[in-house]
């Protein structure tokens, strides 16, 4: 996780402006994923059997999320009061596992402040972009770039995952050289319990800092 400001150059900002002004709603993306999980698709052009499954997984997570994710009442009131107009500007793929539990916190704030707007773009379609913020020499996504609409700069970046998935992930790799299936299995256990609260947390000390 990242929440430094970060002067950006002139090239950074036209790829950013040009990737809000492309972005589509969180609403949009949900019935993206919903469509193409109807029709056993993904998004980008690899029509993996692998990866049509996490979009049906996927689908039905957010669902899921969207429905259960709470805010607490005093967070609520101090998202509200934020007056500088920003965006969060996301890259993700439907298959994206760490996308499915993360941006429907994300959209939980946004809904909350109309001085904050949410777009979301597909990596494979913006690798400029993408390759501007990677994560450790990486394309991760989700990639969330909070931009300040006023002074033109990034207020905070945040992902692939929160602070505690984070930790989880490096030491698995560590322990186990790389991530196996029964680790993402054991990932997702840990973002059903966590119930959204550290990705709100990272997000907030972002926000906040």
């Amino acid at each position: 996780m990242e929440v430094a400001e970060r002067n950006i150059s002139k090239k950074q900002l036209e790829y950013i402006q040009k990737g809000i002004a492309k972005g589509i709603s969180y609403q949009e993306y949900r019935d993206l994923v919903s469509d193409l999980a109807k029709n056993r698709q993904t998004t980008g052009e690899e029509q993996l059997e692998s990866l049509i499954n996490y979009t049906e997984l996927n689908d039905r997570r957010m669902k899921r999320w969207d429905k259960t994710l709470k805010i607490p009442a005093d967070v609520q009131e101090k998202i509200a009061k934020i007056d500088s107009k920003m965006t969060f500007l996301v890259l993700s793929e439907s298959w994206c596992g760490d996308a499915a539990p993360s941006l429907p916190v994300m959209n939980k704030i946004v809904e909350l402040n109309p001085n904050i707007d949410f777009k979301i773009i597909l990596r494979d379609e913006n690798l400029e972009l993408m390759d501007e913020f990677l994560t450790n020499g990486s394309r991760s996504i989700p990639k969330l770039i909070v931009f300040d609409e006023t002074s033109e700069e990034v207020a905070g970046e945040w992902g692939p995952r929160p602070s505690i998935a984070t930790q989880m992930v490096e030491d698995y790799k560590k322990e186990h050289g790389k991530l196996d299936a029964q680790f993402k299995q054991d990932l997702q256990l840990w973002y059903n319990k966590d119930k959204g609260q550290n990705t709100l947390e990272d997000l907030l000390e972002l926000l906040f800092n």
